[in-house]
């Protein structure tokens, strides 16, 4: 088992990280290193995965990695290795310039100092210009990887500054297969969440093994086809918010409750041990950093509906153009030929322009509330007869 092995669906990008890590070792002057990445692809498709299995590699000097490097990469507790992201809706300059000033220590105990930066795509024009002095002239042993969904979401001083890896949306059956594989999921199961979650690998594996992941999504498409008025629009807006608000909920206290032994551990507390007066601050700090994930992972709920309601209306419009295609809900199959013998396909391009439109209101930071509403009422909206001009 490799470095690589929970990677899936993305072969010619391993082997070209690969590659560059061997280069890397065997390289007499790391001058002949590329100091520059930025890994690209739509969300699920493994972008972070992929950087810290290449972190992983160059870090612990073998292009497959090892176990001991593996942990601490895992853990982000490397010495040389830093990581810059942001649970907010983007990254602060202040954050790129400590970053920007550790990148220029030397290796504590390997041959490169690696910096990861998840979603770059989250920095503003000003914080990419501090980003891009340390590209132009990297520290010679520094190694820079960024992540973002496509190359135009940065700049483009900086993207002719990095070397591109682009990630493609890895298949259905791929996704299952690394469900079964990794974490022993029953084969039909993993196909369906792999399928429901159009092959976005950070889904799957959560409706693959959260049932209560599974009811929230299967009560998000039966609210959407049960909508019939404006007021029924207005309830079912209000109750969306409240499944993501639900789901965010789990997600967090998960998460939260992992950092919060993971730092408690780092500190030298025991289970069970009160927390010393003078250690509080930095506990104060991660429930500081948790609370502003918790607005961000709210807004990734909402979005996670949208592209729920987006599958199904979808969905909707291959049935009705009969096109020889699978469903991305095919559990639910009758209800979508019903709902798609009592509409034409020109309202159901509607309703996905709405949902489209939802999405980019909420990401401009309308109320996700109002954007619902928006959308589910221009879902229900019937056009309306012409009027004649009185001679």
């Amino acid at each position: 088992m490799t470095v690589w092995s929970d990677l899936t669906g993305q072969d010619a990008a391993i082997e070209l990280l690969r590659a560059a890590a061997v280069a890397a070792r065997d390289s007499r002057s790391s001058a002949d290193m590329t100091h520059s990445w930025l890994i690209t692809g739509p969300p699920g498709s493994g972008r972070s995965n992929l950087a810290y299995a290449f972190a992983e590699a160059l870090l612990s000097g073998e292009p497959d990695g090892d176990r001991a490097t593996g942990i601490q990469v895992e853990a982000r507790s490397h010495p040389d290795l830093h990581v810059l992201a942001t649970e907010g809706v983007i990254i602060k300059v202040a954050d790129v310039r400590k970053i920007v000033e550790r990148s220029h220590y030397a290796p504590s105990v390997g041959h490169h100092r690696v910096i990861v930066v998840e979603d770059a795509d989250r920095m503003t024009e000003q914080t990419s210009n501090v980003l891009l002095k340390e590209l132009e002239e990297p520290p010679e042993r520094t190694v820079w990887i960024l992540c973002a969904p496509s190359e135009a979401d940065l700049i483009p001083t900086i993207r002719s500054r990095v070397r591109s890896v682009r990630l493609q949306v890895p298949s259905v059956a791929d996704v299952a297969d690394l469900l079964v594989r990794r974490d022993g999921v029953d084969p039909a199961l993993a196909a369906r969440a792999a399928r429901e979650a159009q092959s976005h690998i950070g889904m799957a594996h959560r409706l693959a093994t959260s049932a209560e992941a599974r009811d929230r999504r299967a009560e998000t498409l039966r609210l959407a086809l049960q909508v019939r008025s404006t007021p029924g629009a207005v309830i079912t807006a209000a109750r969306l918010l409240e499944i993501a608000g639900d789901d965010a909920k789990a997600i967090a206290e998960l998460r939260d409750a992992e950092e919060r032994e993971h730092t408690l551990r780092s500190l030298g507390v025991a289970p069970g041990q009160a927390v010393p007066a003078a250690l509080r601050a930095q506990l104060r700090a991660l429930e500081e950093d948790q609370k502003r994930r918790a607005t961000r992972t709210l807004r990734d709920g909402i979005d996670r509906i949208l592209v729920d309601l987006a599958s199904l209306f979808r969905d909707i419009l291959v049935t009705q153009l009969g096109a020889d295609v699978e469903l991305v809900n095919l559990e639910i199959a009758d209800e979508v030929a019903h709902a798609a013998a009592s509409a034409t396909p020109a309202r159901t391009l509607a309703t996905l322009d709405a949902i489209q439109e939802a999405r980019i209101r909420i990401d401009a930071n309308v109320q996700p509330a109002l954007a619902l509403e928006a959308m589910l009422v221009s879902a229900i909206r019937r056009p309306q007869p012409a009027r004649t001009a009185r001679p």
